[in-house]
């Protein structure tokens, strides 16, 4: 379990204000796999995103999908650095007509 195959895991897990996953979007900011545990640090688009919680959820969810043997799964929000959208892939702004 590397980092690059959580990241990839979590392209599954779409943002559903904007319809695009959550990685190309730059709402993971860290992803730490110690032994069987892993912790991601994310970010909403908008700090009063209601999607917040939710969000935790799909992650940890969608970590366990592919490693179903991983240990604790954990997500937390950061508000530090604020989203802005110059952390989005060229996908994500292609599709957002940026």
């Amino acid at each position: 379990m590397h980092k690059e195959d959580i990241l990839d895991s979590l392209k599954s897990v779409i943002d559903p204000e904007l319809g695009i996953n959550i990685v190309d979007l730059g709402l993971i900011y860290n992803v730490n796999v110690s032994g069987n545990d892993v912790f991601v640090t994310m970010m909403m688009t908008s700090q009063a995103c209601p999607m917040g919680d939710l969000l935790k959820i799909e992650v940890v969810d969608a970590i366990r999908k592919i490693f179903p043997s991983a240990g604790k799964v954990e997500a937390v929000l950061t508000v530090d650095p604020p989203w802005t959208n110059e952390m989005m892939s060229g996908d994500a702004r292609k599709q957002l007509g940026l």
